[in-house]
């Protein structure tokens, strides 16, 4: 028993061999194995006398030894409380640290106070005075300390290397169910981040939409239901919107009169632009070509105003505009009545009218995707990624698994960490990350704009 106590010791030292236990914590079932398990075969501070360090740059920068006298705490959980607020759980890898002891952030680069030191058993909390290289310990209301950050010394330039979280492969977008709750959906958004930096969350500006993003399902769901429970906020959950592209293919031109006569002074501005199509991923490029004095120059920058607005409501489906050059060639001014909002107007209408002359397309993000499956599961997976408009890149092999590139439309890769999980029996694991901007096919593109245009009239009425 001592000959397999020191293999498996050593085993777990090496991460040759990762332990994998069945329990329940609710039910109480299994959780004094798992904790005698540890106890027994886990690492103690002693296994690993010395840590590699690194820099502000994540570069290797020297070893901070367990017997070093100058403390260095390193914070691996954020939890906040409502009574008590952040509490941020630490282990001391160097030196001792003291409740009224000030140190230094050295990640963030912040001055820290240490207050009351906690030591935690389950529910139960014991305050201590002092905690030595190797303890793991609680401390409150930290100002600008998070999990991951380093403190010690104000000379140290050694921190601890951070954990380095998966990232998510499911997102949704999530939207409050009433407008009281959308100040304090921020706020539960940060400290759900904050105490779980897998979980993830952003505003995206292009679609509008709150996005929240994760390891599963099941993760989401519990943030989700957090959010309920702590923050007392509901939130319904969406489909995110598919950040669209507009441009064109060809060349468009426009004479757009913007017109206005009212009791008071009127508005007057006529403006000649034409519209044609740029290399992909080029933006947006506004030129004047004016001569003689039909239009005075000082109205140029309120016509490239009105066209960068349109550009960035869009036109067809109210999508970001990409890829094209407008010219501003000749115009028509009048001595009384135009003014800069006159030529903002009607550079939004010329670009409009010009850029649907011009033969106007959508244009969707592609993913590249790398899929990592067991051997008999190519098949299924390989068919999947077909029939979601998908383009295989190739394959590599790695032990038993294999791994398949491919590039996917972002429209089809809604939900597919569940999908491959349902066609793997939960071993196919997958990671994305956004490619390019491509064409649509013409029978999509129909359908989408055909959705914005029913969309824009429910929204009138």
């Amino acid at each position: 028993e001592d000959e397999l106590q020191s293999g498996l010791h050593a085993a777990f030292q090496n991460q040759t061999i990762i332990p994998v236990f069945c329990a329940a914590a609710q039910q109480n079932i299994g959780t004094k194995r798992i904790m005698d398990f540890i106890a027994t075969y886990g690492s103690s501070p002693l296994d690993r006398p010395k840590l590699t360090a690194v820099d502000g740059d994540g570069k290797e920068a020297g070893e901070i030894s367990l017997d070093d006298p100058n403390p260095t705490l390193y914070v691996f959980k954020t939890v906040s409380e409502a009574h008590l607020g952040d509490l941020s759980f630490f282990r001391v890898i160097s030196g001792k640290v003291s409740a009224g002891m000030d140190l230094y952030n050295i990640t963030r680069r912040k001055n820290e106070r240490i207050g009351q030191l906690l030591l935690f058993n389950g529910k139960n909390r014991t305050s201590v005075d002092e905690l030595s290289a190797g303890d793991i310990g609680t401390t409150v209301k930290l100002k600008d300390t998070h999990s991951g950050d380093t403190l010690g010394d104000s000379k140290s330039e050694l921190i601890v290397p951070p954990c380095h979280f998966p990232t998510p492969s499911l997102h949704f977008a999530i939207k409050p169910k009433s407008k009281s709750d959308e100040d304090k959906i921020g706020v539960g958004l940060a400290t759900l981040h904050g105490e779980d930096p897998a979980f993830e969350y952003w505003v995206d500006r292009d679609v509008k939409q709150t996005m929240i993003a994760g390891q599963g399902e099941l993760h989401l769901q519990i943030a989700v239901e957090k959010l309920k429970r702590r923050f007392n906020v509901e939130v319904d959950i969406e489909a995110p919107r598919i950040p669209y592209r507009e441009t064109v293919r060809g060349k468009g031109d426009s004479k757009y009169r913007h017109k206005k006569q009212t009791g008071g002074a009127g508005q007057f501005a006529e403006v000649w632009l034409t519209v044609e199509a740029l290399p992909r991923g080029s933006g947006v490029e506004f030129t004047q070509t004016l001569v003689g004095q039909n239009v005075d120059r000082t109205f140029v920058p309120s016509v490239e105003k009105g066209v960068m607005a349109m550009c960035e409501s869009g036109v067809i489906v109210g999508c970001r505009v990409v890829d094209v050059k407008a010219t501003f060639y000749d115009g028509k001014q009048h001595p009384v009545d135009s003014k800069d909002i006159a030529f903002q107007i009607a550079g939004r209408g010329a670009f409009k009218e010009a850029f649907l002359a011009a033969k106007p397309c959508l244009l969707e993000p592609i993913y590249n995707i790398t899929v990592k499956v067991p051997e008999e599961y190519m098949g299924a997976v390989m068919g999947d990624v077909s029939g979601r408009r998908g383009k295989i890149l190739g394959m590599d092999a790695e032990g038993k698994f294999q791994i398949v590139k491919a590039q996917v439309p972002e429209a089809d890769l809604y939900q597919y960490a569940t999908t491959l999980r349902s066609i793997t029996g939960g071993r196919g694991i997958y990671k994305r990350e956004f490619s390019h901007y491509a064409e649509m096919p013409k029978e999509l593109e129909a359908k989408v704009i055909a959705a914005a245009k029913e969309d824009r009239e429910e929204k009138e009425e």
